[in-house]
């Protein structure tokens, strides 16, 4: 495994675990990934390395921020997705950005069943929205890609 592949699981799994158990997504988590990637980037391909780990970030954050400014994303989860970017580069996000979307539909499609099964709906004029924590499937799009590269 690669050292970025290193950083890419550990800090996915320190992301699904904070926001299962608090529903954030700590600074230092994605902090720590931003700058790893950028480190990781220039040492393995010098200036190249350091563009490619800015046009990650920039891609990870620009498909993620869109769905933010929709409200219906944290700000944790596109902080997150902008780390990734530099550990991954830009292709690389992009394609974890599609898993990740297939992974939070049948995430929450699963949720909804399971909340309908043991929970029918109560008769009312609107339903509560609820949010899901989103770090689960985030981390599995990036994971996912990262096996797909290599």
């Amino acid at each position: 495994m690669t050292a970025a592949g290193c950083v890419v699981l550990g800090v996915g799994a320190a992301a699904v675990a904070e926001d299962l158990a608090r529903r954030r997504i700590s600074n230092w988590i994605s902090g720590t990934a931003l700058l790893s990637g950028f480190i990781l980037q220039v040492v393995e391909r010098g200036w190249m390395g350091a563009a490619n780990a800015i046009a990650g970030t920039a891609v990870g954050f620009g498909v993620f921020a869109v769905f933010y400014w929709l409200n219906g994303l944290g700000g944790g989860d596109v902080k997150l997705m902008a780390a990734f970017g530099s550990l991954l580069g830009p292709a690389t996000i992009l394609c974890a950005a599609w898993m990740a979307a297939v992974a939070g539909g049948m995430m929450a499609a699963a949720i909804s069943l399971a909340k309908t099964r043991w929970h029918p709906p109560q008769k009312q004029l609107c339903a509560d929205a609820e949010s899901i924590p989103y770090a689960p499937a985030l981390v599995a799009g990036v994971w996912l890609a990262e096996l797909a590269r290599g």
